[in-house]
């Protein structure tokens, strides 16, 4: 079988599994699954991107994608006057203030020399961390206590949504820059535990800067690029439509919405799918797999590779961001306690290596598939549990079964990826 029929084939399997969603169990559902297959898709894509073009082992993909989710919020939701007039420009003093600081302590290390320079980076770095610290603390307090039950943050800058999304690209960029310059550097399992740990801290920031998104307190009603459905609900011409295709307005509604995320989700997805297939078979491409199969001879062939790989990891992290922004939007809020690394981390590597590591179309196809799996390997084994069980009495094993169903999810991700390693260790779609 040749590639283009594989993918082919399997492509229309994975459609398949989504219409068969649709006519057995809702199309709310599958159009559910549709949105969030194109969201980890792309997701699939930017760490195909560090992994399959560069070799990058990076597994703080958490960290971008809530930054791009952090991105929403400081983009398109309305400035809180009340917090900014507290003690807004205190806090944005007091950031100055610590980017001040550190941009002076490397100054001084790179201008002074002797033994003198340890001591001057150090009372650089004492007195700006204190004098900081007195001003950002001051602000913060005074921000959040502005109505905490209901704001207590500074709010955005009430532009539309859409924008949000290149910026939570922009502004994973600018963190994988941060984390390049430091990092990559590193041998690559020190890279692997370099990137978790800064993605638990901007998990961790998100979490206890209330003043910043809230906190644990999430974000909620952020601006939608599609309509509400109560306003679909209540124009005429849209439910006398809806009542021509045989459905009710408040189903109607719902579809209508999930099928105008899909249709942009979609554009966002073929138009970053196109970049990195013209990447891929440019010169550019080729030197990255050159990099990534043989660092020593691509390095004595005048090749920058601290430079390269800084590169694509900042490209990878930003589509990541983007995702990140992406997915925020669909859910309508922002929750940090709901970036966990086994969804936002493991499930997205799964998807890279069933798919097809170094193949584009591969990752895609992971990030649809792989998703499907995740939310329907629950429901089909309570059917499938509860079959089994239904000519057993009532007892703590029957109870034990049923429970274990919850367990489903994890088993069936580690058997799929046994199963594809086994019988196609180059994921489904290999790289040429």
């Amino acid at each position: 079988m040749n590639d283009t029929l594989r993918a082919t084939g399997l492509f229309a399997l994975v459609a398949l599994l989504v219409l068969g969603t649709g006519v057995f169990q809702s199309w709310n559902s599958a159009l559910l699954i549709l949105n969030m297959g194109l969201v980890s898709a792309l997701m699939a894509l930017g760490v195909n991107l560090q992994w399959g073009f560069a070799g990058l082992f990076n597994v703080g993909v958490m960290g971008f994608v809530a930054l791009g989710g952090l991105a929403v919020v400081l983009t398109s939701m309305p400035p809180v006057g009340a917090a900014w007039a507290a003690g807004g420009l205190r806090v944005l003093a007091g950031l100055a203030l610590g980017i001040g600081t550190i941009v002076g302590a490397v100054f001084a290390w790179k201008r002074v020399s002797g033994r003198a320079r340890g001591w001057i980076v150090a009372v650089v770095l004492i007195v700006g961390f204190f004098v900081f610290r007195t001003v950002f603390d001051a602000g913060v307090e005074a921000v959040e206590a502005v109505d905490a039950a209901t704001s207590g943050y500074l709010g955005g800058l009430g532009l539309p949504v859409l924008l949000a999304w290149p910026v939570g690209g922009l502004l994973a960029a600018g963190a994988a820059w941060i984390i390049g310059k430091t990092a990559l550097g590193l041998r690559s399992d020190y890279l692997a535990i370099a990137t978790l740990g800064i993605a638990e801290i901007v998990i961790a920031i998100l979490k206890n800067e209330d003043w910043l998104a809230r906190g644990v307190k999430n974000v909620n009603g952020l601006p939608r690029p599609v309509p509400y459905e109560v306003d679909l609900q209540a124009d005429p011409a849209f439910t006398e439509r809806a009542a021509g295709l045989g459905l009710d307005p408040t189903t109607a509604s719902t579809l209508y919405v999930k099928l105008g995320y899909s249709v942009l989700f979609a554009i966002v997805l073929i138009a970053v799918l196109v970049l990195a297939q013209l990447a891929l078979k440019s010169p550019w491409g080729r030197m990255m797999r050159a990099i990534r199969d043989n660092e020593t001879a691509a390095r004595a062939m005048g090749k920058d590779v601290t430079g390269r790989h800084l590169q694509v990891f900042i490209l990878g992290s930003a589509i990541c961001g983007i995702a990140g922004a992406m997915m925020t939007t669909l859910d309508g809020q922002l929750t940090p306690t709901s970036y966990q690394p086994l969804r936002y981390t493991f499930l997205i590597w799964v998807m890279v290596i069933v798919g097809g590591s170094g193949n584009n179309l591969g990752a895609v196809l992971g990030g649809f598939f792989i998703w499907f799996a995740w939310v329907q390997v629950e429901p089909l084994g309570q059917a499938l549990m509860g079959l089994v069980t239904a000519g057993m009495s009532e007892g703590a094993l029957k109870a034990h079964l049923i429970d274990s169903v919850q367990h489903m999810r994890l088993l069936t991700m580690g058997v799929i990826l046994l199963l594809v390693l086994r019988f196609s260790p180059r994921g489904l779609l290999p790289e040429r």
